[in-house]
């Protein structure tokens, strides 16, 4: 089974950024679109953006449009999540997810905890 792999959380200040990365645990992995959600504590998981991966269409959270980015690196089979002006409603475990060739995410990455002080 195909493990994604998240990296680049952290702690930072309000108004910092963070890149998060995700690679697959196979390089042939390819997957149709990836997505980024998010936990915080005592909340339920959260749609972040997703991107198609052909396309590199893209689609934000209203929560987070204008301040974070996807992109996708096809050489590396990577996926990032570049992450501007960060608030404190920001922390939490980032999570990566792959479809596949499905249509619903089927894989996911450990996530990476980000922490964003005031």
């Amino acid at each position: 089974q195909v493990q994604l792999v998240e990296s680049g959380g952290g702690l930072v200040q309000a108004g910092d950024s963070l890149r998060l990365s995700c690679s697959p645990s196979e390089r042939t992995f390819s997957s149709r679109e990836m997505g980024w959600f998010r936990r915080a504590p005592g909340k339920e998981r959260e749609f972040v953006g997703r991107i198609t991966w052909n396309s590199g269409t893209t689609f934000y959270a209203d929560s987070v449009k204008g301040r974070f980015t996807i992109s996708r690196n096809n050489a590396e089979n990577t996926v990032y999540l570049q992450m501007n002006s960060l608030i404190p409603d920001d922390t939490a475990v980032y999570y990566c997810a792959g479809t596949g060739d499905t249509t619903v995410y089927m894989y996911w990455g450990q996530g990476t905890q980000v922490t964003v002080s005031s």
